[in-house]
């Protein structure tokens, strides 16, 4: 399938190109994560979010694809896979200045986020509560909750994580979560 083929089928709302182009570039894309110092887990969630960005992207009419898709998709990954090597940094280097949280703020936190993720929609809640805290898989949640397959349970909790940072930052302020 040629690249315009597959913006006319995104545009068209057809998301057989969106499971297309996931499987014609998986390989390439988590290959870049994995050499880069990521685990396969943070390779698959970086494309998967590239995807996204990707398909958000396409969906417009004023969208110009002025390179391949595959070419498009690997400076998406590369970008979001520097922002979390960033991320990742600057967390580390805060844990090493030493900033102990005590148990009672330890525990005040995880009320907040728990009473935020308590806001979420039901499916919300649980797809969120499967990953995070019971480990499973993003093949078992699917199971678990009748989603088509993984990658709609992968997107579903994308979603639903994006939303519960937007809900903790509508209620809180990052001060809040400083000592």
């Amino acid at each position: 399938m040629k690249d315009s083929q597959i913006l006319k089928k995104i545009r068209d709302g057809d998301e057989s190109a969106l499971d297309f182009i996931y499987k014609k570039n998986y390989k390439m894309m988590t290959r870049l994560i994995i050499n880069n110092n990521g685990s396969e887990d943070e390779a698959k969630d970086i494309y998967q979010e590239a995807l996204l960005v990707f398909w958000q992207k396409a969906k417009r009419e004023d969208f110009v694809l002025t390179s391949k898709i595959s070419t498009y998709l690997y400076s998406v990954c590369l970008n979001l896979w520097r922002k979390e090597l960033d991320r990742k940094s600057k967390l580390t280097n805060e844990m090493k200045e030493g900033s102990e949280i005590n148990d009672e703020d330890k525990r005040e936190r995880e009320k907040i986020i728990q009473d935020c993720i308590n806001s979420l929609g039901e499916t919300c809640r649980q797809v969120l509560m499967y990953y995070y805290f019971d480990n499973m898989s993003m093949q078992e949640i699917a199971d678990k909750l009748g989603f088509a397959n993984a990658d709609t349970a992968k997107t579903k909790k994308y979603k639903c994580k994006k939303e519960l940072d937007r809900l903790i930052k509508s209620k809180y302020k990052a001060t809040d979560f400083l000592d």
